[in-house]
C-alpha cells in the first residue's frame, strides 16, 4: 500500500512496483490510509510523513497497534530526530526523498522476505495441531514464539514487533558474538551496512525493557568493534 499525497510520486511508485509484479493500492490521505489498511491488510506499507487528514507518524502509531505489517517511511525530512521518532513509534525502515527506486525495491523485497521467513518459522507443519506454547528461555526471560509474548520472572514485557523479533533472534543465538551487519541481515533483511544506527537504537530500547540496569547491561553485551553478544 502506497500512502503518498504527491500525485506524481504516488503514480511513479505504483507504476514501478506493479512492473515488479506487486499488487498496489494507493491513497493520499492519512485518515483514508487507516481505513484502507484495515480493509486490505497489505503485506507492506510505504508511508509519507506529511499527509492531509492525519500525518504519517500518527498513521503509523495507530496501525502498529493493530498489525505487524512492515512500514517504510518515505520522507523529505532528513533530521535524525524525525528518523528516531519514526522508528520509536513502530516503523521498520525509512528512506529520504529523493531516493533510488532500485534501493526502495530492494528494501521492500528484504522486508517481505524477512516477514515470510518469520511467518514460515512460526507456522506449524501441515495437518499438525498448533503449539501455542512454543517457548525459548534464558534465565528468567521466557518468550512465546507463536503468541509473540515475552515475560521476565513471569511478568509480561511489552515489546514492539521489531523488538520482539530482535530478542527472539538473540535468545536463539545465546553467547554467540554477532556482528551488526549479520543482525541487520537476519532480523531486518537488510544488506545495507549503513543502517547500523537503527540497530543500536533498537538495542538501547530493548535494554531498557529487559536489563536490571540498562547503563550496565548483562544480558545484551556490546562487543567493541564487532557487534553484540546475548548472555541470557
Amino acid at each position: 500500500m502506497v500512502v503518498e499525497d504527491e500525485v506524481s510520486l504516488q503514480e511513479t511508485l505504483a507504476y514501478n512496483l506493479r512492473h515488479q509484479g506487486y499488487e498496489v493500492k494507493t491513497v493520499g490521505d492519512g485518515l483514508l490510509a487507516i481505513d484502507l489498511a484495515r480493509q486490505e491488510s497489505p503485506d507492506l506499507i510505504l508511508l509519507d510523513i506529511m499527509l492531509p487528514g492525519l500525518d504519517g507518524f500518527e498513521v503509523c502509531r495507530i496501525l502498529r497497534q493493530e498489525m505487524n505489517t512492515p512500514i517504510i517511511f518515505l520522507t523529505a525530512r532528513d533530521d535524525e530526530v524525525d528518523r528516531v521518532v519514526g522508528l520509536e513509534i513502530g516503523a521498520d525502515d525509512y528512506m529520504i526523498k529523493p531516493f533510488s527506486m532500485r534501493e526502495l525495491v530492494a528494501r521492500i523485497k528484504a522486508h517481505l522476505r524477512t516477514t515470510r521467513m518469520i511467518r514460515d518459522s512460526l507456522s506449524p507443519p501441515e495437518n499438525s495441531v498448533p503449539d501455542e506454547n512454543k517457548t525459548v528461555s534464558a534465565g528468567n526471560l521466557v518468550i512465546n514464539l507463536n503468541r509473540h509474548e515475552a515475560k521476565i520472572g513471569g511478568k509480561a514485557v511489552q515489546l514492539k514487533p521489531k523488538e520482539f523479533e530482535l530478542l527472539s533472534f538473540f535468545i536463539q543465538n545465546q553467547r554467540r558474538v554477532l556482528s551488526r551487519e549479520f543482525i541487520l541481515k537476519q532480523v531486518w533483511g537488510w544488506d545495507f551496512a549503513g543502517q547500523a544506527r537503527t540497530l543500536d537504537v533498537h538495542i538501547r530500547w530493548l535494554r531498557k525493557k529487559i536489563e536490571v540496569d540498562p547503563k550496565d547491561p548483562i544480558r545484551i553485551v556490546t562487543v567493541r568493534g564487532v557487534g553484540y553478544r546475548f548472555e541470557g
